[in-house]
């Protein structure tokens, strides 16, 4: 999720940033809308063939766990672009107005008075989007997940040793919502603490990172009030 996040957000938001501040309004533009509208909507399976043809086959990252978050950056970008743009919109034209009005350049008006005042939506709608892709399950199975389970040794020892950071990177990964469904339905003799355990961390996940969004949200609009 982590490097899901880091490919995702800057290339959702400075594309939001570039629709809403520099595109004119056109067919084009009207258009690229309208499909990132509807790519927010695409089956998640759909976008793990295509991480799978990508990733996996063109580029020839393999089943690893680049090629995963690479897959799920693809599928929230939608999600943070559409929340970014509407975030930012919600900025009154006179903030810009007034920024330019004293001689501020363009971009240094985007960084210093529309971003941090469209900063709360913003970040909403990415851990949205990131909740949203922690429960994903569908692209993984095409692109990332390992058949079987790292020892702790094993799984962390990149950590300890940089130069295995490449290793790491491309090999296949074992994610929770995968091991949740593997010990439910591949193996009958589980103990029901596991799978119940296994399906809380889940759900504590997913929800925490939304009640994070709500109160974020909720801190920096009483922060920065106009």
């Amino acid at each position: 999720m982590t490097l899901t996040t880091l490919l995702a957000v800057p290339i959702g938001v400075l594309a939001a940033v570039y629709l809403t501040e520099y595109a004119q309004k056109n067919a084009l533009t009207r258009s690229i809308r309208l499909a990132i509208v509807n790519l927010a909507g695409v089956p998640s399976v759909v976008y793990g063939l295509f991480g799978l043809g990508l990733f996996v086959y063109f580029m020839n990252f393999g089943t690893s766990l680049l090629a995963g978050a690479c897959t799920m950056a693809v599928l929230v970008l939608p999600l943070i672009i559409t929340a970014s743009e509407e975030a930012l919109l919600t900025v009154p034209a006179t903030f810009r107005e007034a920024s330019l009005a004293l001689g501020v350049s363009k971009w240094q008006t985007i960084w210093r008075v529309v971003l941090p005042t469209a900063m709360p939506g913003i970040l909403t709608g990415i851990i949205l989007a990131v909740a949203r892709a922690a429960g994903e399950t569908a692209p993984l199975l095409f692109t990332c997940v390992a058949f079987y389970l790292f020892s702790p040794h094993e799984a962390f020892s990149w950590l300890h040793f940089p130069a295995q950071v490449h290793d790491a990177l491309f090999n296949p990964i074992m994610a929770l919502p995968y091991h949740l469904y593997t010990i439910s339905t591949q193996v009958p003799k589980a103990p029901d603490a596991v799978k119940w355990g296994t399906a809380l961390v889940l759900l504590i996940l997913v929800l925490g990172m939304n009640l994070v969004a709500i109160l974020l949200r909720s801190y920096l609009r009483r922060a920065r009030r106009w």
